[in-house]
């Protein structure tokens, strides 16, 4: 009889905080718990859960935007490897939309001029 337990990867699973902002585009939803085994993945399984979403945290050249942050357990993420850092279970991640005042260029979220974030 085949092993296959020896077959199975270890499943990760992160607990990923939503910031106000962004809860009219997740229908309400504070909190998600996701599989995603980096920054890479788990913005992309964002998105595809929220597409709402996709243009507040990434701007016209596919990259997260300038004023999102994520921070793992506390810590911002480009200090622990950014895209290389891999996610271990139980991890929680925080996606921080930086405020910036003094803007006559559109959201302070996303950049955008027509934007409902705020």
């Amino acid at each position: 009889m085949k092993n296959t337990s020896s077959c199975l990867e270890a499943s990760v699973s992160v607990r990923v905080l939503m910031p106000n902002a962004f809860h009219k585009h997740t229908n309400g939803t504070r909190e998600v718990r996701s599989n995603a085994g980096n920054l890479p993945e788990l913005i992309t399984e964002i998105e595809t859960t929220f597409p709402a979403l996709k243009t507040h945290l990434r701007d016209e050249q596919g990259q997260v935007r300038r004023f999102i942050n994520f921070y793992v357990n506390e810590e911002d993420i480009r200090f622990l490897g950014n895209d290389k850092y891999a996610f271990k279970d139980g991890d929680e991640v925080l996606v921080i939309p930086s405020i910036a005042g003094g803007s006559c260029g559109g959201c302070s979220y996303c950049g955008q001029e027509d934007c409902a974030c705020c």
